[in-house]
């Protein structure tokens, strides 16, 4: 059954940003991360079903840093995690979905995520999660 992975946050500054999610809500930091790639950093703050993450982009190039530009702080994208993502983006593009990535690209620790074009899910980002199985949550 497909679930939440995480609900991601673009801030415009990660300090400022943990203050309130770390030290006033009470959150526990997991890990802090450098992507990149996606040319942000993430703070990672695990919840009892899934994950905050606060994206901070490192240059003013950055897609994050373009929405952030754009939109100001906010909610960034929901993901939800998929047992198949290959079957499932078969699946959305049947259905007439707007895919923002053709194959799906692989993180560090071996995720495999897509991202759907707001355009096909109501307004909203949508990133799909296909977890490595050797690594499990991790």
């Amino acid at each position: 059954m497909p679930g939440i992975n995480h609900l991601a946050i673009v801030v415009e500054n990660m300090d400022q940003a943990l203050t309130f999610w770390r030290d006033a809500l009470g959150l526990p930091l997991a890990k802090l991360e450098r992507n990149e790639g996606e040319e942000v950093n993430i703070a990672f703050l695990p919840l009892d079903a899934g994950e905050i993450e606060l994206l901070a982009p490192i240059n003013e190039t950055s897609g994050v840093a373009k929405y952030l530009q754009k939109r100001g702080a906010g909610l960034h994208h929901v993901c939800i995690q998929v047992e198949d993502i290959d079957e499932t983006m078969r699946r959305l593009v049947s259905f007439g979905v707007q895919l923002i990535n053709d194959v799906p690209k692989v993180n560090e620790e071996g995720t495999r995520y897509c991202f759907i074009h707001p355009r096909s899910a109501f307004g909203v980002l949508v990133e799909l999660y296909q977890l490595n199985p050797h690594r499990g949550n991790a």
